[in-house]
Parts: C-alpha cells; structure tokens; sequence
C-alpha cells in the first residue's frame, strides 16, 4: 500500500509531493523574494537577520543552505564571514537561476556554489560541512525525518543545525487573527504579484501542517542533534531551531 502524506490540506501519494513543490516554487520563482516582503511586510527579512545573530558565522566555516533558493541566507552568511563558502542546494533549478541573478552572487561568485538536489538524499560526502541551514523550506519536504538525518550525516561533529520555519502562536486569539490574514490575504497577494494564487494557498496550508515548536525540537533530538533550542520571532509566526552534532 503507498504511503500518503498531506500537500497542503490535501492527502497525496508520498511519492507525488516532491514533483508538486516542484511546481509551486517554480511557477513562483521570479517573484518569490517580491512575494516574501509583501507577504510578511518585510519582516522576513528581520527573522533572517536574528537567525544569523544566534548562527554567530565564523571565518572559514562551510556552510550548506538546503532549500538555498535564491541565496539569502548565504549572502548574509557570507557578509558576516570572510573567507567562509557556502553552498545553495534547492530542487528548483528556476529558483537557483534567479539566486544567480543577483548582484550579491557576482559579488561572492569564488565563494558560493549553487546545486540542484533533494533535502531527503544529499548529493555530499558524511561530514563536511560546519553549518547547515535551512529557511521557510523544511515544511515543504515530503518526510522531514528523513531531511534532519541527512543534515546530522553531513555535518562534521561540532557543526550545527539552524532551521528557520513558520511555526505555531501560543496566543489562540493571536493565531485566530493571523489565520483571518493567511487565508484571506496571502492568496490574493499571490494573484496579484505573482499571477498565482493556488501556489500561495498551498504555502498557507503548509504551515499549518507543520508540527509546534516543542513537537519540532523532539524530531530535531531523535535525528541525534544535541543542546536542542528554539526561539519565537513575531510571537511564534515563525520560530527558530538549533541544534548541534555532538
């Protein structure tokens, strides 16, 4: 019998939700850094900033950004870390392609690669990185355990985890607001900037599928990660995790 697993609110075939992410993020690729200050009135941008305040880049360090997408979070890794290399690994080639569009990428071209790949089944050696992060993408896999084990296989011992996910608001009142602006708003944002507003329903759906704070932190323990964190941002609109290879 197939294993099922949710897109969105939908129940799909497991073996069905990587090729329809896969549509989602390219049919919104050329407008998904736009999408992302309208969606969160420029927030997000604030969230990426803390998440690399508690990251602490170093120089030198190798950092891998699953679900890299068009390299935000490497840039800013790479503005904090002279001499540190990052490498991009998204399974939307379309959104890599808009990541190498931007100036930041010709700016840092020696330091940074760009890789086509799947969260679940990494295309590296045991080992190798210093850091692994992964923003606003861990939601969209399609068995986060599987994903957690291969960020605990590739880092070396004494690297470190960092994930960057909508989370839960512990407010009901608050949440109960912030649902009104997710399905009403989010969608036709999604019409309206990028001509897709299926694609934002899904994303709006997606996190509410993804597991509390708490339920998180235990998946990220049970993968091996030790000295196991998190942090609220806006409330728990989005939370950050941390954990570490012992």
């Amino acid at each position: 019998m197939k294993k099922t697993t949710h897109f969105g609110f939908k129940t799909v075939d497991e073996d069905q939700k990587a090729g329809l992410v896969h549509g989602v993020f390219s049919n919104v690729a050329s407008k998904y850094d736009v999408m992302n200050d309208a969606m969160s009135l420029g927030i997000h941008r604030l969230w990426k900033d803390a998440m690399m305040d508690w990251l602490a880049p170093r120089p030198g360090q190798r950092l891998l950004d699953v679900a890299g997408g068009t390299g935000d979070i490497s840039f800013r890794f790479l503005d904090r870390a002279p001499s540190a290399t990052a490498t991009v690994l998204d399974m939307t080639e379309s959104m890599l392609v808009e990541g190498r569009k931007r100036a930041e990428a010709d700016a840092r071209a020696d330091r940074l690669d760009w890789v086509v790949g799947d969260a679940m089944a990494l295309p590296f050696e045991a080992n190798v990185f210093d850091v692994y992060t992964i923003s606003f993408g861990i939601r969209n896999v399609t068995r986060v355990e599987d994903a957690l084990s291969e960020a605990y296989r590739v880092l070396r011992p004494g690297g470190r985890l960092m994930v960057l996910e909508f989370s839960q608001i512990p407010n009901d009142l608050m949440q109960k607001v912030y649902d009104l602006y997710s399905f009403n708003i989010i969608p036709r944002l999604g019409q309206a900037i990028a001509n897709d507003r299926d694609s934002y329903q899904y994303l709006v759906e997606s996190i509410r599928k993804f597991p509390d704070q708490e339920t998180f932190a235990g998946m990220i323990r049970t993968a091996g990660f030790g000295n196991v964190k998190y942090r609220n941002l806006s409330m728990g609109i989005a939370a950050l995790h941390s954990g570490w290879k012992l």
